[in-house]
């Protein structure tokens, strides 16, 4: 299975040649996004997070992926500051992937359940809009998550402006257990060692 960082909170996950793209963005700290896929999943409808229109859809492939969603919210206040986030669980080739979008608070232990021994988590930690590097290793460790990718976070000229940089969420971990890609993507296996992936940013 493919897994392709294409900003933000932007992924595409591939597998058997099937596409798919979650939280495409339009905002004004990153290229325009212009990307194609089979399907498009959005966590909530926020700008940054739901801009399916740059997404080009294709029809009439079989999908080989089953996805559930986990009702969760933007905030610490039960939604009452930025309303719901729904996390995407995709699943293929006996892998499980997770994409939390605008996750805001330390989930519940049913909401958790729901997402407990991911092969690979992709995880909001910069603060400010969503869970910041603190409760996102949290997070990580209470799901058991095998493999974790960090996203909505500031990087160079790209990103939120008011969200932390990746720095500290990489500073909870030993070295040992971060990759650091020269790429975008990576392939997802069931025997891919345990810790961080930290994608490039590619312009799609």
């Amino acid at each position: 299975m493919e897994i392709i960082w294409l900003g933000h909170a932007c992924f595409a996950v591939e597998s058997a040649g099937y596409r798919v793209v979650l939280d495409p963005y339009l905002m004004d700290t990153y290229p325009p996004l212009h990307t194609h896929a089979d399907a498009v999943f959005c966590s909530h409808g926020h700008a940054d997070h739901n801009n399916a229109a740059a997404v080009e859809l294709s029809t009439g492939k079989k999908s080989p992926f089953t996805v559930e969603t986990v009702k969760t919210f933007h905030d610490d206040k039960h939604g009452a500051l930025r309303g719901e986030n729904t996390m995407h669980v995709l699943r293929a080739e006996g892998l499980t992937v997770v994409h939390c979008g605008d996750l805001g608070h330390f989930p519940t232990e049913a909401q958790l359940a729901a997402i407990r021994g991911a092969d690979a988590l992709l995880i909001p930690v910069g603060g400010y809009y969503t869970i910041d590097a603190a409760t996102a290793k949290r997070v990580a460790d209470a799901a058991e998550a095998r493999v974790v990718v960090p996203m909505h976070y500031r990087h160079g000229e790209y990103g939120l402006r008011p969200v932390g940089t990746v720095e500290e969420f990489l500073a909870l971990y030993p070295n040992e257990r971060i990759r650091y890609l020269t790429g975008n993507a990576f392939t997802l296996t069931a025997d891919a060692p345990e810790g961080v992936v930290v994608p490039i940013f590619r312009a799609a």
